[in-house]
């Protein structure tokens, strides 16, 4: 038996005949070691068929991680049939291991992200359109006659859009349908993998832009794994050069996937994609669902689906035959996946492009330090792209500093930025408003007794979304009513919404700006996704004036009409706990201002401040962005901080406050650090709560060269168990630090 396989007393079943086929199956859950069982005569089964088994009680489903010959079986419970899904390849299989040995997290829980089909819904609806068929019917109304006039070409069309265009309802579709005039259809469906033409339009590059193109297929036509990170300043064409190796691959007969922190939300993107390759790639992302996700899961199996872009998940996605990872935005925080499995993406991507012996490439105009130490030290292949495609010149930035230029009372723009924007307006030209703060505001209090309204299960103030009548918790979801009275003290009209949010932000722009069109973009506003995309558009459009918007309007969009951005609070999270703190606020910023000036206007970026003289800000204001990256690296270096050293995260949280502290307290004791290791807590996290867990954190910091994972194996085998509702999270490389 493997060292990592185990019989189950729960599994145990009749004889079998000696020298039986052995199958190790991986479950897809919280479970580190595969269970074995025996192969009834008659299955044949190879390592990464996806089977159904017994465990315990209940029938389940896993993956065969390896077969063997066993002198005997007699105690094994039998594999019960193969699932009608796509094998896991051995490179997939190795994947697994890989990203489970480096995050410590159960191989079950990890396969669970790979393991796609046995989550399919199969009875997805068919969507179904009309087709003018019979003759007019007997009694012909104004709204029948609009119908029929749209219809009269014989095309087939959605109900739905068909309802939209005439301006009728359904009900007059449903009438004409029963009298034979109008025939139901199914729609015809998109198609999954429409293979993209690597040649469909050729693209004229810049002499930077060239040089570029050249070292990326260069490491196409290697056919060996690399990394490239690819840092080019906002504007200067990275996704046309990157696209360029995308090309290649497709050329080669291989596959591509393109990572992108928001891919739901980057329809140019896809537009962009579309010019160049005559297709939309394949996309993989939360609002991707049923059949349609489980066709793509298959084409990529198979093969036939060349290109796909996705979000972080599609790392785990079952390729024939991967040529090439592209991380889009690579320093962007939501590569990090931060319940279950803590990996990132970024990296594992580079793992992933390793086994697959293929080519990686980052690309960012802010990257991280990390992959900026990894390209100094030769690890990674650099390429830059210094300036903006098309001569464009960056945006001009300046600060405003609020100590001299307040804003009024009650009020967030001062009065500098307020004329910038109105003459903004007046040109002809967008504004875009920048503040990483959704909702109305971040707290509400009652003026009379001091009352603060928080979240029942999380140490945090609620925020108030004045547009929903609500506030809400942005870590577990709570969400209640906004009183009328305080329930502290009962004073009536006496609440009071401390500090802005982009709400709030909105409300401001309304009074000093009455005929602008404005528009808050924000995750959190009714919708959903779709909402988000058709609103970005129009803004791309040109149908705004003035946005407001919270950092999804840094990744990546491109607003031909937009001339100036205005940083409403360029001090946000410079002042947190975080170590990252002042790198995050480089690249928020840094990418946020570079969106001004990418059209035909020039650009420019007001900074309301109250500390202008911050490295970060001067930083940005003098555009040295070396500088910045010079001194931060240093900074790390001295303190022994990532990348010149490890950093680990040990969560420990139980359902009360004494049970939490007392084992947090105990597995302390049984740290025994030796040289290179460092280890700091327990404390209480700086969010106390969250979902009604009470939380303390361990930090361990140890030498780069020093082997984080196997210290932690060794510390947690040695340390006293949890017990009751008391978990213990481990974060290898953590990226948040509440």
């Amino acid at each position: 038996m493997s060292s990592d396989s185990r019989t189950l007393d729960s599994l145990f079943s009749e004889s079998d005949a000696p020298a039986a086929v052995i199958a190790d199956v991986l479950i897809p859950l919280a479970l580190d070691i595969a269970y074995s069982y025996k192969v009834p005569p008659g299955l044949v089964v190879e390592p990464g068929d996806v089977v159904h088994v017994p465990l315990a009680a209940r029938e389940t489903i896993g993956v065969v991680w390896e077969t063997r010959k066993g002198a005997s079986a007699s105690n094994l419970k039998a594999v019960m049939s193969k699932a009608d899904a796509t094998p896991l390849s051995s490179t997939l299989r190795e994947f697994v291991d890989w990203v489970a040995r480096y995050t410590l997290a159960p191989r079950g829980l990890v396969l669970r992200m790979a393991l796609r089909a046995p989550e399919i819904e199969r009875n997805e609806r068919i969507a179904m359109g009309v087709r003018l068929v019979g003759a007019p019917p007997a009694r012909l109304t104004p709204a029948r006659q609009r119908v029929l006039e749209i219809l009269s070409d014989g095309l087939l069309r959605a109900k739905r859009d068909l309802c939209d265009e005439a301006g009728v309802s359904a009900a007059v579709i449903d009438g004409l349908i029963d009298e034979g005039t109008l025939i139901p259809e199914p729609m015809p469906q998109a198609p999954i993998a429409p293979l993209p033409d690597p040649d469909f339009t050729t693209t004229i590059f810049s002499e930077a832009q060239s040089k570029a193109v050249g070292e990326l297929l260069n490491s196409i036509r290697q056919e060996q794994s690399s990394t490239t990170l690819l840092e080019g300043v906002t504007g200067s064409g990275k996704t046309e050069v990157y696209f360029e190796a995308v090309a290649e691959t497709l050329r080669k007969g291989r596959q591509s996937l393109i990572l992108m922190p928001e891919i739901a939300l980057t329809g140019q993107f896809l537009d962009r994609f579309e010019k160049r390759f005559g297709v939309r790639p394949a996309e993989w992302h939360s609002g991707v669902s049923g059949r349609r996700r489980e066709k793509i899961f298959s084409a990529l199996a198979s093969g036939e689906a060349k290109v796909i872009a996705g979000a972080r998940s599609a790392l785990f996605l079952p390729y024939a035959d991967l040529g090439l990872i592209i991380v889009d935005e690579e320093h962007e925080t939501a590569y990090k996946q931060e319940d279950g499995v803590h990996y990132h993406a970024r990296d594992m991507a580079v793992v992933r492009g390793r086994l697959e012996n293929a080519p990686v490439i980052l690309a960012s105009a802010t990257p991280s330090i990390e992959s900026r130490v990894n390209a100094k030290a030769g690890r990674y292949t650099h390429v830059k792209l210094p300036e903006r495609h098309g001569g464009r010149a960056m945006p001009d930035i300046a600060t405003i500093d609020l100590r001299v230029d307040p804003p009024g009372k009650g009020r967030f723009l001062s009065p500098r930025l307020i004329s910038e924007i109105r003459e903004t307006i007046t040109r002809g030209e967008q504004t875009l408003l920048y503040l990483n703060r959704r909702g109305y505001a971040p707290l509400t209090l009652c003026r009379h007794c001091g009352h603060r309204f928080q979240c029942p299960n999380c140490t945090t103030w609620l925020v108030e979304h004045r547009f929903r009548r609500a506030l809400m918790c942005h870590h577990c979801g709570h969400v209640e009513r906004r009183p009328e009275t305080c329930p502290s003290c009962s004073a009536e009209d006496s609440l009071a919404a401390c500090g802005p949010g982009v709400e709030r932000l909105q409300e401001e722009v309304a009074e000093q700006f009455p005929d602008a069109r404005a528009l808050v973009l924000s995750s959190d506003m009714p919708g959903g996704i779709e909402r988000l995309r058709r609103e970005i558009e129009a803004v791309a459009a040109g149908d705004f004036n003035i946005v407001i918007g919270t950092q999804l309007v840094a990744k990546g969009h491109h607003f031909p009409y937009l001339s100036l951005v205005g940083v409403v609070d360029a001090d946000l999270g410079l002042t947190s706990g975080d170590p990252r703190a002042a790198e995050r606020t480089f690249q928020m910023l840094g990418q946020v201002t570079g969106r001004a000036g990418r059209g035909h206007t020039a650009g420019r970026a007001l900074l309301q401040s109250y500390d202008p003289d911050h490295p970060v800000i001067r930083a940005l204001v003098s555009g040295d962005a070396e500088r910045f990256y010079r001194e931060e690296t240093a900074q790390r270096e001295a303190a022994s901080m990532p990348p010149f050293g490890r950093l680990a995260a040990l969560i420990i949280s139980a359902n009360d406050r004494q049970p939490a502290e007392s084992y947090a307290r105990a597995l302390a004791r049984a740290a025994e650090p030796p040289p290179g290791v460092m280890v700091l807590g327990p404390a209480e996290a700086p969010i106390a709560v969250i979902r009604g867990r009470h939380r303390f954190r361990i930090l361990v910091k140890t030498d780069r060269a020093v082997p984080i994972q196997t210290y932690l194996r060794e510390w947690l085998a040695r340390a006293p168990k949890a017990t009751g509702n008391v978990r213990v999270g481990i974060d290898i490389d953590p990226q948040s630090f509440y």
